[in-house]
Parts: C-alpha cells; structure tokens; sequence
C-alpha cells in the first residue's frame, strides 16, 4: 500500500457504510472498506470519497488554485503559517493531524515541519478539500493523506482519533471536528478580523468581514471545546499588480470574475494594505 494511505488507515472509515479499511485489500491505489467499498486514487494522488449527490459548494478551480499557490509560495501569509505551527508546537511528535478545507497542504505542510522539528517525520495527516486541483498539491506532502470532501458532510474519520483540526479560512463543522478529536485535543482556527485587506475593498472584489468571528467561533464550540487562547496577528503587505490579482482570485471572486478583469482591477502600481487575522486555540473537553 502506498505510504500516505497506509499512515493514515487507522484514522480513516468507509464513508459510505463506516466500515474499517481492509488493509489487505487496499493498495497503493486504492482503498477497500471491510464491506467491499472501493475508493480509487487518482494518478496524481489524492483519493476522492465523495458519493452520491454532488456538493452544494463549489470547488475551487485550477486557475484559482494556481493564483492561491502563486500568492502563498511568494511568502505573503508566511505569519500565519509560522503562527500555526507555533500554536501546535507542544503537539506529540507523532500526532495525527486533520486540515479541514487543507487547499494545497500550505499551512498543513509548516505545522508537519514544526513537528518534525528538523528531524524525520513522524506526525502524520489527513488533508480535507473539495478541490480535487487543489489536493493534486496537498497529495505531495510527506505522510499526508489527501481526500475530496465536502465538510458539510460527516467527515470520514474515526471517532476521537485526531490529536489537532486546522481551520484556516474554511468552513467549520465544529461537531464533526469534535467527534473526531480525542479529549485534550486541539481546535487551530484562523479566522479574518473586519480590517482584513480593507484598504483592497473599494479597487478589488474582496468580500467584507463582519465583526466577532473569533468569538461567535468560541460561543459555538462552547459545549465541546474550552477556549486556551486566541491571538491577534497583523503584518503589512506590499503586493504586486500580479500578487494583488492573485489575492483576489484565490477566494471567492474567483469563480465569477475573470484574471484578465483582475489584473485591471489591480493596475499598475503596487498595493499596500494589512493583512489582519486572529488565530483561536480550543482544547476538546
């Protein structure tokens, strides 16, 4: 079996009837419930679970994928990364981690490395997207299971067997992440505070941030997760008209507006503005 399945079978169930995986049945490419349920992976790596209905969301496109792997690797959001590694530092060495809505593993990928701790890599992950082009990249990652998933779904992990959920900018499915979190676990969330790019919003399409995310988070985890910390983390950007369009089209403006409008939208000249965000810490009861 490959390596990425293989680390995280234990942690995984059949999500079409919750059966265990037959380990002797799955294989490199493909995973075999002990019911006989068959989940192929794709020639690119990730493995997609999704049955039935197709989601109400709609996935990430490869240009919006593209844009986000451009503005990340260029090291814009390098805080927030450096932030949530720092936060899940005291984690076993190990651990299992789960990222719900991953993308291209950035953020999941700085947490590893932080457990590693320069050594070999012993945590190991699930990374959960709806965007099959998005976890072509996630797929690369070193003991990283990559899955298409809709989180709005029950997710398809064994009950209490994460040691940490990462939440960047993604939905949340708070007790499904509970379900699956063992008691003294880690809920990592970032969510965006209302002065997140403002100075963007008159040129570009970027969506506006209502107050008290980080609370109304705390306020509904409240029956299974007690609040350990939550953190400001603010830090200027100086983009390019290129990163600027690439910033826009990584989020939701992508799927209905254009590079070619983005990049007129973002002019000629770079842009200033401040990227603003709060990181919450919540430990499951």
């Amino acid at each position: 079996m490959g390596a990425m399945l293989a680390d995280a079978l234990d942690l995984l169930i059949c999500p079409h009837c919750g059966a265990d995986w037959d380990a002797e049945a799955s294989s490199a490419r493909a995973l075999v419930c002990a019911e006989g349920h068959r989940y192929d992976a794709s020639r690119h790596g990730y493995v997609n679970l999704l049955t039935g209905r197709p989601s109400r969301s709609t996935p990430d496109t490869a240009d919006m994928v593209a844009a986000r792997d451009a503005f990340l690797g260029a090291g814009h959001y390098a805080p927030i990364a450096a932030a949530l590694a720092d936060a899940c530092a005291a984690l076993p060495a190990d651990a299992a981690v789960l990222d719900a809505g991953a993308g291209t593993g950035y953020y999941l990928a700085a947490v590893l490395d932080r457990l590693a701790g320069g050594g070999p890599r012993r945590a190991r992950a699930i990374a959960l997207d709806l965007s099959p082009q998005a976890l072509r990249r996630a797929a690369r990652l070193e003991r990283v299971a990559a899955l298409v998933w809709d989180l709005w779904k029950p997710l398809p992990v064994a009950a209490g067997t994460v040691d940490a959920v990462l939440d960047v900018f993604a939905p949340r499915n708070l007790p499904e992440f509970a379900r699956i979190t063992r008691p003294g676990g880690l809920l990592v969330a970032v969510t965006p505070l209302p002065q997140h790019l403002a100075e963007l919003r008159a040129q570009l399409p970027l969506l506006d941030v209502p107050e008290g995310k980080a609370e109304a988070l705390e306020l509904a985890a409240a029956g299974d997760y007690e609040p350990l910390s939550r953190a400001q983390l603010t830090f200027p950007l100086v983009l390019t008209p290129a990163s600027a369009a690439d910033l826009a089209q990584m989020g939701p403006a992508g799927h209905h507006t254009g590079r070619t409008e983005l990049e007129r939208l973002a002019g000629d000249e770079e842009l200033a503005a401040t990227a603003a965000v709060e990181l919450s810490v919540l430990r499951r009861r």
